[in-house]
């Protein structure tokens, strides 16, 4: 379980929904996008809670361990669905030029191919 620090609150959830959660807000962060993610968590008071959180640029977030021994709330829906929209937004198409050399060839987000 690791703690998730978001807008000064403090919540827990389980290891790999915490780390893909950092790694989908960093990735929307790089493409200069956002989205809003429910987890299920577990309150500061013990409570199980569904957490929406709205990833993107100037958004802090951080995760932190934690020795705690509760049963990680199901987050497998979410996590994949991250884990789908970080492939996609790390899929960068080369552009190259049209008389071949490599002046102007720059990295471009080809949002047609990926469907964004």
């Amino acid at each position: 379980m690791k703690h998730i620090t978001y807008a000064e609150k403090s919540l827990l959830v389980g290891d790999e929904a915490a780390d893909v959660l950092l790694e989908y807000a960093a990735a929307l962060t790089t493409a200069g996008r956002g989205d809003k993610v429910d987890l299920d968590a577990i309150g500061g008071d013990g409570d199980e809670v569904v957490a929406s959180f709205v990833l993107g640029q100037g958004v802090s977030i951080m995760a932190e361990t934690t020795t705690s021994t509760a049963p990680e709330p199901p987050n497998s829906e979410v996590v994949a669905y991250m884990k789908e929209q970080i492939d996609r937004l790390s899929a960068i198409r080369r552009a190259v030029p049209i008389d071949g050399e490599g002046a102007g060839t720059e990295n471009i987000d080809d949002e047609f191919q990926l469907g964004l």
